[in-house]
C-alpha cells in the first residue's frame, strides 16, 4: 500500500505523511512545478513534479499508479479515471469515491460550470477545519487497519 497525493492544493498532505511514518508507508506527491518546494521530507516521501497548465498532475497520477495505492485528491474527474484501476480513491474530507456515486458528482461538478459560464454564482467548498482534519485522519487509519488485517 501507498499513498499518492494529487498535491495541488491539497490541505491533508502533513496528515497523510504523518500516517505514512507511522504505519511505515510510502508517500507519493504529484504536484506541478508551481508547487516546488525545498523543504525537507522524510526519505519514505517522493515528489514528481509536472509541467504547469490543466490535468498535468492527474495524467501523470493515473500513469504512476499501482494497484492497492490509496489516492487522495479532490477532483472529481481524476477519481472516475482510477476508480476501475484497483485503487481506493478518497477526498480530503474522507469520503470515499465508489462507482456508484461518481456520475453523480461528475454531473454536480458539469452543471456548476455551465451555471458559472453563464454568469451565475454558485457555492464554494466550505472551509476546511481541524475537525474535517481529524475526520480525514481518522478514516485513513481504519483504510490501513483493513488493508494490514488482510495483508
Amino acid at each position: 500500500m501507498r499513498f499518492v497525493i494529487d498535491g495541488d492544493g491539497s490541505p491533508v498532505k502533513n496528515e497523510v505523511i504523518k500516517l505514512a511514518e507511522i504505519f511505515n508507508l510510502p508517500v507519493l506527491i504529484v504536484t506541478s512545478v508551481d508547487h516546488f518546494t525545498n523543504k525537507e521530507y522524510p526519505a519514505f516521501v517522493s515528489f514528481i513534479y509536472v509541467d504547469k497548465g490543466a490535468d498535468g498532475a492527474d495524467y501523470r497520477i493515473v500513469k504512476e499508479i499501482q494497484e492497492d495505492d490509496v489516492v487522495i485528491t479532490q477532483d472529481y474527474g481524476l477519481a472516475s479515471l482510477l476508480l476501475g484501476k484497483k485503487v481506493r480513491v478518497f477526498h480530503h474530507s474522507g469520503k470515499e469515491y465508489l462507482p456508484e456515486t461518481i456520475d453523480t458528482l461528475l454531473t454536480q461538478r458539469y452543471i456548476g460550470g455551465q451555471m458559472r459560464k453563464a454568469g451565475k454564482r454558485t457555492k464554494g467548498p466550505k472551509a476546511f477545519t481541524q475537525e474535517d482534519r481529524n475526520k480525514f485522519v481518522e478514516v485513513m487509519k481504519e483504510v490501513i487497519a483493513k488493508k494490514t488485517k488482510t495483508d
